[in-house]
């Protein structure tokens, strides 16, 4: 589906049928499993997640659980799991992604139903593979896990789950803390951005359909996402029942670099540039982040006067 009305969509499946039939949803994806950044320092990212967004204690991995090469620290509000992890050992592959890129997004992980069978449709159709299928497993069940690339250096993980009911994954335990300061009304992950080279935004589009059998969701050009400077283009990608959106971004000619470019240069490559939140209350939400310390860019009453025209009905 390739439109700038999403009046004529539904944006979201919450029981999990199939609502975008130009999607072939083979795997099928039920969902975000979790994200995980690697970052120079998990302990202090997390709390950093905890005091200024509202995110919660769930679990914890290192030397204490049997984990000997990274540390890593599992927050969690409403439906978003984020695992943030730090290397022990300076010359890992963590290690080597954090010297490269500064913390960032490294996995997309997605709740499956069968992960060896995600690997072998999506490897099949073309996918470079990350992880082979696996088992991981602990006194509270186990789950199968495997893995392709996307852009860049970031991967997708499958997760299976069916058979586990440990706090989150083998090789955590509950993380304990009396530090839990109250939620923002955080829900779920809505969408996370990729931004790609310029000229690979088709590619990459292709990629989520042709691979993983996402449609085309809506399509913005260079007019449609522009400031009298810089501009970008994007494809959104979706699963059929919505849980999983991908605007693809790569940038477009402008008087000045445009902010995809500029991404691309800072990052060292392609990569995750943000994930979007969904709020019932944006205001509420918003107003906890400022009381928090968390700063946002001024935006001036003009923004709002044509929005209808430049963005079109949300």
């Amino acid at each position: 589906m390739e439109t700038k009305d999403l009046t004529q969509v539904k944006n979201y499946s919450y029981t999990g049928e199939k609502i975008f039939e130009k999607a072939q949803d083979f795997l099928p994806i039920n969902g975000t499993d979790f994200v995980e950044l690697y970052v120079g320092n998990a302990k202090q990212a997390a709390h950093y997640y905890k005091t200024a967004f509202g995110f919660q204690s769930l679990a914890y991995a290192g030397l204490e659980t049997g984990v000997k090469d990274r540390t890593s620290y599992v927050v969690v509000q409403g439906k978003i799991k984020l695992i943030l992890t730090t290397p022990f050992d300076p010359e890992s592959e963590i290690s080597h992604h954090i010297r490269k890129h500064g913390d960032g997004v490294k996995v997309i992980a997605l709740w499956v139903d069968d992960a060896t069978s995600a690997f072998n449709e999506t490897v099949k159709r073309g996918a470079k593979p990350y992880m082979e299928p696996h088992k991981e497993e602990d006194e509270f069940g186990f789950v199968i896990k495997s893995g392709i690339y996307t852009y860049g250096d970031t991967v997708h993980v499958f997760v299976e789950r069916k058979n586990y009911n440990g706090v989150f994954l083998p090789g955590y335990e509950k993380w304990e803390s009396e530090y839990n300061p109250s939620d923002l009304g955080f829900k779920y992950i809505d969408h996370m951005v990729g931004n790609v080279d310029l000229g690979d935004m088709n590619k990459y589009s292709k990629f989520y359909e042709e691979v993983m059998g996402f449609a085309n969701l809506i399509t913005f050009d260079d007019k449609d996402i522009s400031t009298e400077y810089t501009a970008l283009m994007s494809k959104v990608m979706t699963n059929g029942n919505g849980r999983i959106k991908f605007p693809i971004n790569e940038p477009a000619a402008g008087k000045k670099k445009s902010q995809i470019e500029e991404f691309l240069d800072f990052y060292k490559g392609p990569g995750c540039q943000h994930i979007a939140i969904a709020t019932n209350d944006i205001v509420h939400s918003v107003g906890e982040m400022r009381k928090r310390g968390v700063e946002f860019l001024y935006v001036p009453g003009t923004y709002y006067d044509n929005v209808k025209e430049r963005v079109g009905i949300i």
